[in-house]
């Protein structure tokens, strides 16, 4: 990337994968790189930092992200959208230039492991996906009405809308919500389309005297089938970190 400008910017944006993508649209063809990006509303202003804002627009966010597929490929764009998902640092800097790199030298670019920049977003995608792959079969779904259930997590990464189409497929017929806890947003689904919104702007109900007998007898059950004898401390961590503990019904 010798033949890109390093400019003394800090670009601010609305969070979204639009907006990020945005900055890229503009970053490749001015053939700039900024020193920082920050979502606007994790900023801290200080007399540092010039800063930009940049308005997210749907079509140039569009002519990257068909672009990536058609230029980079399929898997960079896998690459790219759980990259962005991630809770690493600096993030969207080392998507940026994977990115611009990308345009540039095509699918290739995936094989360049000693670069930082593709290591660093080949493995927060690895991270993402991983954190993922756990969430999907450890997340409880509670009874709070008729035909409505709820279930809250405490991910690291911003996993919600992926966990949220994964039981969408697995319960179509099903009302629910999905609360991350972490970032105080809510997956509401409804049978007939989704959204995510701010978990402030709803009151969750309290679980149902059904759902309440039910917890009771699972953990009965929990309890009852354990061998004292045959407790395997590490393999439950290996395979249930203790971090997620605290979103079981039952006490590992």
């Amino acid at each position: 990337m010798s033949n890109w400008k390093l400019i003394n910017k800090t670009y601010l944006y609305d969070g979204t994968f639009q907006g990020f993508l945005t900055i890229v649209f503009d970053s490749y063809y001015q053939k700039t790189l900024p020193q920082k990006i920050y979502e606007e509303k994790n900023y801290v202003s200080n007399f540092l930092d010039t800063t930009i804002y940049v308005e997210t627009d749907f079509e140039k966010s569009k002519r990257v992200f068909d672009g990536i597929e058609k230029n980079i490929g399929y898997d960079a764009l896998r690459n790219t959208y759980y990259a962005f998902l991630s809770d690493k640092k600096d993030k969207e800097i080392y998507i940026l230039k994977y990115l611009c790199d990308g345009f540039d030298i095509g699918p290739k670019i995936n094989n360049n492991l000693t670069t930082s920049y593709v290591f660093q977003t080949i493995n927060m995608r690895k991270r993402t996906l991983s954190e993922y792959d756990k969430l999907r079969g450890l997340l409880r779904f509670q009874e709070i009405g008729e035909n409505l259930c709820y279930a809250f997590v405490h991910p690291d990464t911003n996993i919600i809308e992926t966990l949220g189409n994964h039981f969408i497929k697995r319960l179509p017929s099903m009302n629910f919500i999905i609360h991350d806890k972490n970032r105080e947003i809510c997956f509401i689904y409804n049978t007939k389309e989704y959204k995510i919104i701010d978990s402030k702007d709803i009151k969750i109900p309290k679980i149902s005297e059904y759902e309440k007998t039910y917890q009771d007898l699972w953990k009965i059950f929990f309890k009852t089938i354990a061998i004292k004898e045959r407790k395997n401390y590490k393999c439950q961590l290996n395979h249930m970190p203790k971090k997620y503990w605290k979103d079981l019904i039952e006490e590992p």
